[in-house]
């Protein structure tokens, strides 16, 4: 019945047409909000936007203009507008229903209604009449369940089976890509892929290859930088928003795959995204903002603004910069760069890390060793900054050998330890979005334990602390236990899985830090292909290393040493013998299907 309601709403709207209408008044998220929809028996209807996303734009301009449907907000809905990348609590609660998400709440915050992307005029005066006829769940609204943790930290032979037979068949063997119509390259997914290629897998190289391929068309050829995502199935129907989380993946993919097969193009790619974030994403003070618009403005959009050549674009003026300054954002930059440092030798790539990271120290570190999002949070601490961050030192350490930032890498870890629940993984936010409805009980994402795992399982690898071992294992006991309630593709915690069970490839530089042919050994170290790997520094005049579990002798020259699967190599003293080294230490690597 309620489905036969919203098509006769539907029909009836379509048959009516616009007219000029005010502007309509938004509120903010606050605690109070569903105390008031309660008392005034309002719905409260929550429009999570971003301020570079093209349909945010045209929802601003066609259907909240339009009269019908601020009628009936004004009837019985409370609107709320939230900016989800500077509330990552909610971002996170709803990412998966993309930008801009809708989210329909009854006064006592129980969820009546998720939709995903744009909605024209007339879907959405049908929507809000329906919940007002009958304001019971609909069908988007999928039932909780709870997560009962695993016993143990590693999934079973069939678990990590059928992940690997849902992440096979979500590839698109004719154009490339994980998933469906829209077009970019998954993160997790990639980085499984080229994991899984450096030890020969020669399938997952040449997916991982025909992606990267396909990809390079994301990249904006004036600009540089990537564009978010391309539509219709087409890797060349793209659209134009530039989003840091998107900059830093791409840098840092690119540069790793650059680093395995040595292919000119994916260098290339590389330093275009590294030229558009030193150009146009980095602020005076060193520190990365958030995105740029996909569009000018209402009558110019992308698809038409970025055919321009530079100076015709800057004629017509610049699509908006986010200049917010989140700790995340720049964690994720950080991260990028320093891949790209890795393999380019780029002193200036570095610096700019360097910088960004000094300045998130100086402007966003909290008394309790934690990071916070941006100035002023409306909630918060959320456990993504410090992730970001915490993964920014390590890879910072890793490309420096300077070990103050592996200091403050354990330092962000401490801290994100602080988000446990015993019950079971770990808490997105210290503080609940609300009191009541879903929000009684606070997020836990998956992705969220993801990150977490194998932040905490590196850690334990640089300090040798069984405390950090624990905690990841304890949100890899939370996933083994939610991924089997899945059926979509959860790269991620193949990912976790396998570096929770296999060592990395630990390659050791030993040799003062001011001696050239240390310098030298540890750059060729960096620009090595292993994606997951331990590259440290050992200068004796710094006494032993956080996690001295390889005893390395003083050969009166710097050497380096290369280490997997509790097997070490000679010494190596040039680029020749630590490239053929480290592929033999890949290929000693056992397979994680082979280990239960």
């Amino acid at each position: 019945m309620k489905l036969a309601r919203i098509a006769a709403f539907v029909i009836a709207a379509l048959a009516a047409s616009p007219a000029a209408a005010g502007e309509l008044k938004w509120n903010d998220w606050s605690d109070g909000l569903f105390a008031r929809a309660t008392a005034e028996k309002r719905f409260v209807i929550l429009d999570l936007e971003a301020v570079w996303c093209h349909w945010c734009h045209v929802m601003e301009k066609t259907t909240y203009a339009d009269p019908e449907v601020q009628s009936l907000l004004a009837e019985k809905y409370i609107p709320v507008r939230v900016d989800q990348d500077a509330n990552p609590d909610l971002s996170s609660r709803y990412g998966d229903w993309g930008w801009p998400a809708t989210i329909v709440f009854g006064p006592d915050g129980t969820e009546i209604a998720k939709i995903r992307g744009y909605i024209e005029p007339p879907r959405m005066q049908a929507l809000l009449k329906a919940i007002i006829d009958d304001p019971t769940p609909g069908p988007s609204v999928g039932e909780a369940f709870d997560v009962k943790p695993a016993a143990s930290a590693f999934l079973t032979k069939a678990q990590r089976e059928q992940l690997s037979r849902n992440y096979n068949e979500s590839y698109e063997e004719k154009l490339g890509g994980w998933g469906g119509l829209q077009k970019y390259i998954d993160a997790d997914s990639m980085d499984l892929a080229i994991s899984r290629g450096e030890t020969g897998d020669a399938i997952a190289a040449r997916r991982a290859r025909q992606t990267l391929d396909a990809a390079l068309a994301l990249i904006d050829p004036v600009w540089g930088g990537v564009f978010q995502y391309s539509e219709g199935g087409s890797w060349q129907k793209p659209h134009f928003e530039k989003i840091m989380s998107f900059q830093a993946q791409y840098l840092r993919q690119y540069s790793q795959a650059y680093a395995l097969w040595k292919d000119e193009r994916y260098l290339a790619a590389a330093r275009k995204i590294e030229r558009y974030l030193a150009e146009f994403m980095q602020g005076p003070d060193g520190a990365f903002y958030v995105s740029q618009d996909a569009d000018l403005n209402h009558d110019i959009d992308g698809h038409k603004y970025y055919v321009l050549a530079d100076a015709e674009r800057r004629k017509l003026g610049m699509p908006r910069i986010d200049r917010n300054l989140y700790a995340r954002e720049n964690g994720w930059a950080i991260s990028g760069l320093a891949a790209y440092y890795n393999v380019s030798n780029d002193a200036k790539a570095l610096a700019s890390a360097e910088r960004a990271a000094k300045w998130v120290l100086a402007n966003r570190l909290r008394t309790d060793g934690g990071f916070n999002h941006g100035e002023k949070d409306r909630g918060g601490p959320f456990i993504g900054d410090t992730l970001a961050m915490g993964q920014a030192f390590l890879d910072l350490y890793a490309a420096t050998g300077n070990r103050e930032w592996l200091s403050a890498a354990a330092k962000a870890g401490d801290f994100v330890a602080t988000f446990r629940d015993e019950a079971g993984g770990f808490f997105t936010s210290k503080k609940s979005e609300a009191r009541t409805g879903v929000f009684a009980k606070p997020a836990k994402l998956l992705d969220d334990q993801v990150q977490v795992s194998r932040f905490m399982n590196m850690l334990n690898r640089y300090f040798g602390n069984e405390a950090y071992r624990e905690h990841a294992s304890h949100a890899m006991r939370y996933l083994a236990s939610a991924s089997a309630e899945m059926a979509r593709p959860l790269p991620g915690v193949l990912l976790a899985d396998e570096e929770l069970a296999i060592e990395p490839t630990h390659v050791t530089i030993v040799g003062h830090k001011d001696d050239k042919r240390a310098l030298a050994l540890h750059a060729l170290a960096r620009a090595l292909p292993a994606r997951y790997k331990r590259l440290e520094w050992l200068d004796l005049r710094e006494g032993k290393l956080p996690n001295p579990d390889v005893e390395y002798p003083d050969l009166g020259e710097p050497a380096a040493f290369a280490c997997s699967n509790r097997i070490c190599s000679f010494p190596s003293f040039n680029a020749e013998e630590l490239a053929a080294t480290v592929k033999q230490m890949a290929k000693l690597k056992p397979q994680r299907s082979a280990l239960n």
